[in-house]
């Protein structure tokens, strides 16, 4: 007999190692909802980061996800969920507990059940948040050892950036990402600047609404979709604009989605990055089962953090490893 299924929903905040800045602004704590998922005998946990880029609140994804917690006593299991609700953070904590609660219940990790090879330790990026060109070459200095560093960029005096970050980390492989805040009068010096730097990756220099642009330059350094692209649906139009995809959980609408929304991308000539937001391990783990076919694997949300969680993933260097049944999966 199949048990009725229950779900919690709490709020927590994790402070973050000195502070995390964008383009967008600076924050000093992740704040996260986490689901837990129970049929009485096995728990399913789920993370996601409401972004307010997409308009999404703590309150509001915690208002979303017990509304819909309504609706296990009627039957509803992940396929369903797919339907039930939007892509966005709080479908991804869910289909996550509900990838979790599965596992635990068949006795088999999350990858077999998903038909997937067993998940390996993965090179991650580590992020340099924006500032001034000396903070930030001093930071890259520090992280000069990292096989592959983000350099989060998006504010006047970007090139200064690049050519500091790259003089401090000579040996690192460098990816950048925007935030959507470059504009078409530097958007030309600033990918000239990256391509003489040895930048291998470009995400979102453009703003979503405003990338059309980019299917008409001659570009230097390939481009990747960040906030251009969600789901499935969003991909066929980044066609000519962009070369990657960064796939997130919290965007996508949850590991379901996820993978499937990978396959697409290959068929349709993207390569392939799996990023996130900051958040602790729970929010990773998920991720790197889809970040197995990716490129650029940008997992290093715990790294930044004060603390993360007990049974987290273990980090060696620039490597992450896949996480145990005592976290997910």
């Amino acid at each position: 007999m199949t048990l009725p299924l229950s779900l919690s929903v709490r709020t927590e905040r994790w402070p973050i190692a000195g502070s995390f800045s964008i383009s967008r602004g600076a924050k000093t704590e992740a704040q996260v909802v986490v689901v837990e998922l129970s049929d009485g005998r096995h728990r399913g946990y789920g993370e996601c980061v409401p972004y307010a880029r997409y308009d999404e609140t703590l309150q509001g994804v915690t208002e979303a996800l017990r509304k819909i917690g309504d609706r296990l006593a009627l039957g509803l299991d992940r396929k369903a969920l797919q339907q039930a609700m939007p892509p966005g953070a709080a479908r991804n904590a869910l289909d996550c507990a509900f990838w979790d609660l599965e596992a635990k219940r068949a006795g088999k990790p999350a990858y077999e059940l998903a038909g997937l090879a067993q998940p390996k330790p993965l090179t991650t990026a580590y992020t340099i948040s924006l500032g001034t060109p000396e903070s930030m070459a001093a930071a890259a200095r520090d992280a000069a050892t990292r096989k592959l560093l983000k350099i989060k960029l998006g504010a006047p005096g970007d090139r200064d950036r690049i050519f500091a970050v790259r003089k401090a980390a000579p040996s690192s492989e460098l990816i950048v990402d925007a935030n959507e805040g470059w504009t078409i009068e530097t958007l030309i010096p600033n990918f000239t600047a990256c391509a003489d730097a040895g930048v291998t990756l470009v995400e979102q220099p453009l703003p979503a609404n405003a990338d059309a642009p980019l299917g008409s330059i001659t570009r230097s350094v390939p481009i990747c979709a960040d906030e251009s692209v969600h789901d499935r649906a969003s991909l066929a139009k980044l066609a000519g604009r962009y070369d990657a995809v960064n796939i997130k959980l919290d965007k996508a609408g949850g590991l379901t989605e996820a993978l499937a929304m990978a396959v697409e991308a290959e068929r349709l000539g993207f390569r392939i990055m799996v990023g996130s937001m900051v958040a602790t391990s729970l929010a990773m783990a998920p991720a790197m089962l889809v970040a197995q076919r990716a490129r650029v694997v940008d997992l290093d949300g715990p790294l930044l953090l004060a603390k993360d969680r007990p049974d987290g993933l273990r980090y060696d260097g620039s490597l992450v490893y896949p996480p145990t049944p005592a976290l997910w999966g």
